[in-house]
Order: structure tokens, then C-alpha cells, then sequence
């Protein structure tokens, strides 16, 4: 049985964590519980519903904490691989180290806390927008509005500066090394290394996040195709030329469900 190299040890295990994630997400959407992953009535139902009845700030907090949690395991799934060529260059970087597997966990830690703050923010303007729904007759019978909103401003942001910016960076992890880690107070800058690329993975791809809460956050299938985009723009070498016409899609797509409701 072939024995991994010290600097593949940690691509194989995102790898891994990853394909985890997946499969759990797969396994908990086909369960009861499969309602959890996606947005609307379940927290008045149910366990959940008696928690968020039985304990103070419960109907705020705790869906907040398991819509973060949900959105983690997305991000594991869905967003960790595309990091992989930092990852594995940082490996390289830090294969004789001793303190070696503490900076990488540090550096994929950051990572995700960049996501993490994303999906909280995302949550809130999710929340809020339920809100409104529930206090507005109107908006609660044009949702589709919200949805076409949603694919209208995906596909304009994929023809903007800041994504091409945010991309190029994504695209250049030995560039972005280069210019981002000095070496000093290690497990500080290994954080904040991961922390700043995640920034920048938001930068670019946040907008087809969003999209998520279009098809449902509990959609595996959704799931899967948009992270396969997102991957191929922040790796393969003809990614950036994906942009253009994904934002045109998207765009039809909005101008399309517009037209069926007008």
C-alpha cells in the first residue's frame, strides 16, 4: 500500500473531509430531518419548534446556530476543495516544520471562519426577508420576485470589477503566498492567510451563494453544480472565460421568469 508524501497528507485529507460532507448531506436530505437543511415553517413544528418555544431568544438564536451549522457543512462540501491548491502548496511550504499540521489546520480554519461570516450575514438577510414576507400580503404572493431579483444580481455581479479581482487571486495561490506570509508569529499569519483567501473566495463567488436560498439550501443536486462551477472558475485554466456566460444565463433566466409573471 503506497504511503503519502508529508506534503500530501493534508490535500488527501480535505479531499476526505469533503467527500465527508457530502455524503452527510446527501444521507440527511433523504432523512425527516432533511427539512433542517432548507428555509421556511419547520421551527414552529417538531423538536426544534419546542426548543425555539422553550428556552429565551430561542426563536432567533437557535435557528441562527443551525442555519450557520447548515451552511458549514455546505462550505466544507462545497467551497473547501476549491481552496485545495493553496492547501497543497502551503503543505509544501510547511512539510519540515514540527508545528506543520497545527498551521494547516490554522490556515483551513480561516478559511472557513471567512465563509462562516458569510453565512451568518446571509442568515440575517434570509431572516429578514421572511419578516417582511409574513408582514406583507404582497410580497408573499409575488416570491417569485425575490427569486428573479436573486438570478438578476448573480448574473450582473459576474461581469464586475470586484469579481474578476477577487478571482485572480483565488487563481494564484503561490502569487498570493507569496506576497501574504512572511513567517513570523506563524500560527497567526497561518490563520490570517486562510482568513484573507477565504475573503477573497467570498469577494468572488458570494453572489452564487446566494443562489442557494433561489433553488433551496437543502437542494444536493444544486449543491453539487454550483460548486463544480465555482471550482472550475477558481482553478481550471479556461475558468474566467465560464464567467461571461454564466452571467448571461442567469440574466435570461431572471428576464424569463419575469416575463411568465408579468
Amino acid at each position: 500500500m503506497p504511503v503519502l508524501d508529508r506534503e500530501q497528507v493534508w490535500p488527501f485529507a480535505v479531499g476526505g473531509l469533503a467527500a465527508a460532507a457530502w455524503l452527510t448531506l446527501a444521507v440527511w436530505e433523504r432523512t425527516p430531518y432533511g427539512r433542517y437543511l432548507d428555509h421556511g415553517g419547520w421551527l414552529e413544528t417538531g423538536v426544534v419548534g419546542g426548543l425555539c418555544r422553550a428556552f429565551p431568544a430561542g426563536s432567533s438564536l437557535l435557528p441562527a446556530l443551525l442555519y450557520a451549522g447548515g451552511w458549514l457543512l455546505m462550505l466544507v462540501a462545497m467551497m473547501l476543495p476549491t481552496a485545495l491548491p493553496l492547501v497543497a502548496l502551503f503543505a509544501r511550504m510547511m512539510r519540515d516544520r514540527p508545528d506543520r499540521d497545527l498551521l494547516m489546520a490554522l490556515l483551513i480554519a480561516g478559511y472557513l471562519a471567512a465563509w462562516s461570516a458569510f453565512a451568518v450575514l446571509a442568515h440575517a438577510l434570509d431572516a429578514r426577508l421572511h419578516a417582511l414576507a409574513a408582514n406583507s400580503a404582497l410580497l408573499a404572493f409575488n416570491g417569485w420576485a425575490v427569486g428573479a431579483a436573486g438570478l438578476a444580481l448573480a448574473g450582473a455581479f459576474q461581469f464586475s470589477r470586484l469579481k474578476y479581482h477577487c478571482l485572480e487571486q483565488c487563481r494564484a495561490p503561490l502569487g498570493f503566498l507569496a506576497r501574504h506570509w512572511r513567517g513570523g508569529a506563524p500560527r497567526r499569519q497561518a490563520f490570517g492567510l486562510g482568513l484573507r483567501h477565504g475573503v477573497f473566495c467570498v469577494g468572488c463567488c458570494w453572489a452564487l451563494m446566494i443562489l442557494m436560498f433561489v433553488v433551496g439550501m437543502g437542494n444536493v443536486g444544486w449543491m453539487l453544480a454550483l460548486g463544480a462551477v465555482m471550482a472550475t472558475e477558481k482553478n481550471a485554466r479556461w475558468g474566467p472565460r465560464l464567467s461571461a456566460p454564466l452571467g448571461i444565463a442567469l440574466l435570461l433566466t431572471a428576464a424569463v421568469l419575469v416575463a411568465q409573471r408579468v
